[in-house]
């Protein structure tokens, strides 16, 4: 088991880094971001069996984007720099995926089933970033 959380990690750093580079975040950021984005793959494993999919997603979220406005004053960039990437390996895409493989095989009920499960996740993503960003920036910033 924890040989497999340690590769899930390792996939999570490695896939924020490529998406960082992808998104042509400057390459002095890009390790960084992959640490946000294990970080908040940590966070939703470990959270995943104790409050469920949705709720580590939500909780997950808001660890990346409290880290990436945390990072961003300190490194003196934008906190999109490392929340966009850091968010990459939470994004339900899988769930996505069999909801559209579903509806081709016109199995809707299945399909209807992945597709909310992806609206809930991504919801729980959204809501994540919008109460992080809520907190004001003189609390992240050095000079108080």
């Amino acid at each position: 088991m924890e040989i497999r959380m340690a590769g899930e990690i390792l996939a999570a750093v490695f896939g924020t880094i490529a998406f960082s580079i992808l998104f042509e975040v400057p390459c002095r950021y890009s390790v960084v971001s992959g640490a946000v984005g294990g970080g908040g793959w940590i966070i939703f494993r470990l959270a995943s069996p104790v409050c469920g999919t949705i709720m580590a997603c939500f909780l997950s979220s808001m660890s990346v984007v409290f880290f990436s406005r945390l990072l961003a004053v300190k490194r003196h960039c934008p906190a999109t720099v490392f929340m966009v990437p850091g968010l990459f390996p939470l994004v339900p895409g899988i769930t996505v995926y069999r909801a559209v493989y579903h509806l081709l095989m016109d199995e809707r009920a299945l399909a209807l089933e992945n597709g909310y499960e992806a609206m809930k996740s991504a919801i729980a993503i959204v809501l994540g970033i919008i109460l992080v960003f809520e907190i004001p920036q003189k609390l992240f910033s050095k000079h108080r």
